[in-house]
């Protein structure tokens, strides 16, 4: 005897109703592997020096990638203008990640094609070459600091959307003012350390991957990394570019704390303020966790 029409209905939205429900928990699935990595991640955020209330919040990933994208410009000599040109397309092209895939053979940060000259795919793949890269076209347009950032962009990118890296400029203002150092205590990340003891050698490693031979790092007690600003130039502005940077690498490097110029920011703190050291530090195991004045100090998890 066949079912009731009614039944019949019921039936067929029941089994609806269940695929739509797996399919939405498929997707929050892939959502939170593709952003977290499987765990929650730690979150970023730069405020505005104005004091005009302007921030922008964003991932571990992606301040790592723009502390990178930031230092190689300096180290080269390009002003804060360059580096917000270049923090903006970035943020457009790939969402400053260093993503293996895009249109056609486009990689990396920038989306870069090997089939257009930019680089092989590994060396693409690598966000100091493609950031160098970038600067090296910026470089030789014509009066790139005075266009509007869409145009001085699309002369390096040739996009077809070119209007579309307006829409990241402020982000990107913001990020750029903190990573040249220009906005001290203006950038924190939320406080959870690599999963293993940092490692003094990765440290440098990394600052000389970024940096070049701009920087000259020097290892401290227990555990840490100490930066002479005095002697690298450029002053308290040279010695927020080089904290700022540690504490968007805090994550990967496995940094503990970072200190300059009386403040200090502490990834055991939550990480999401610069602070002055307070009298419970003078009894901290790390012994070169003081205020940091004239020395970026970089000390690292145990």
């Amino acid at each position: 005897m066949p079912e009731p029409p009614t039944l019949v209905r019921r039936g067929r939205l029941l089994r609806i109703g269940a695929a739509v429900a797996v399919l939405c928990a498929l997707v929050a699935y892939v959502v939170v592997q593709y952003v977290f990595g499987g765990k929650a991640a730690p979150r970023c955020q730069v405020v505005s020096g104005n004091g005009d209330g302007a921030s922008y919040e964003f991932g571990a990933e992606q301040a790592e990638n723009a502390a990178t994208v930031a230092a190689v410009g300096t180290s080269r000599g390009m002003p804060e203008r360059a580096v917000t040109i270049a923090l903006a397309t970035a943020l457009q092209e790939s969402g400053l990640r260093n993503i293996s895939h895009g249109d056609r053979d486009s990689l990396g940060l920038f989306q870069q094609r090997p089939s257009q000259g930019w680089g092989n795919e590994k060396q693409i793949m690598d966000p100091a070459y493609s950031a160098a890269r970038f600067y090296a076209h910026l470089k030789d347009v014509p009066g790139y600091s005075r266009l509007p950032l869409t145009v001085a962009a699309q002369r390096v990118q040739r996009s077809g959307y070119p209007q579309a890296y307006a829409k990241h400029e402020p982000d990107a203002a913001l990020l750029a003012a903190a990573l040249t150092g220009r906005a001290p205590a203006t950038l924190t990340c939320e406080g959870r350390t690599a999963d293993e003891p940092g490692d003094p050698a990765k440290v440098r490693a990394a600052l000389a991957r970024d940096f070049g031979r701009d920087v000259s790092p020097e290892s401290g007690r227990g555990g840490a990394v100490t930066l002479p600003v005095d002697a690298q130039g450029g002053g308290d502005q040279r010695g927020w570019e080089l904290a700022h940077w540690a504490v968007a690498q805090a994550s990967t490097l496995g940094i503990e704390r970072v200190a300059y110029g009386g403040r200090e920011w502490s990834a055991t703190d939550s990480g999401k303020e610069w602070r002055k050291p307070g009298k419970a530090d003078k009894g901290s195991r790390h012994p070169d966790a003081g205020s940091g004045a004239g020395e970026v100090r970089i000390v690292l998890g145990q």
